[in-house]
């Protein structure tokens, strides 16, 4: 399967409730040989609106840290969410709606074949790494989960709640451009 049938298979799912109530299915953005892929926990109200993974006030942030280690959306990463549909009120995902929605990041996943996956936030963080992940005890450090590098970091919205906490984000994206340097083979063009 490739990612535009996988996109397009996607788009139609109504696997859980959500599809329910959601606007757009937010499938993800990137490029479709990323090394490294972002995952936060769902798609906020802008994100449901857009179809587009990280487009709000938070996203504007995550950008702006991504630019500052040279990745972009449209150039050398991927984007994507635990759950593909926006649960109500910006809640956590339920359980139920987690798993019935993880096919999808597994099928993704399957495809880039990332070297890095970067959490954005408790929920991805303990779905990804460990049930009961500490982002604030343990942001920024690597696990190596059968070969592939996961790292958790705050999630943009929570800096954006507590922005005392962006210079500890910033930091883990300045470690994140130091493991892709040691790692990745095309992320940056010195590296190809």
């Amino acid at each position: 399967m490739d990612f535009e049938t996988l996109k397009q298979e996607c788009l139609a799912c109504r696997r859980c409730a959500l599809c329910e109530t959601r606007r757009n299915v937010v499938f993800g953005q990137g490029v479709p040989d990323a090394e490294v892929l972002f995952v936060g926990e769902g798609p906020g109200a802008s994100e449901d609106e857009q179809g587009l993974p990280f487009v709000g006030r938070s996203g504007k942030l995550l950008d702006s840290y991504l630019e500052a280690i040279d990745l972009a959306r449209d150039k050398n990463i991927f984007i994507a969410n635990i759950v593909k549909c926006r649960p109500p009120q910006n809640r956590d995902p339920l359980p139920e709606e987690s798993a019935a929605c993880i096919p999808w990041l597994r099928q993704q996943f399957q495809l880039l074949r990332p070297k890095i996956v970067v959490c954005l936030g408790r929920v991805a963080a303990q779905q990804l790494i460990e049930k009961g992940f500490s982002v604030t005890k343990d942001h920024g450090k690597f696990f190596d989960k059968q070969g592939t590098l996961f790292m958790a970091t705050l999630h943009p919205a929570a800096l954006l709640r507590n922005p005392n906490n962006k210079p500890l984000a910033f930091g883990d994206f300045v470690a994140l451009r130091e493991k892709i340097h040691e790692v990745c083979t095309h992320t940056y063009p010195e590296n190809a």
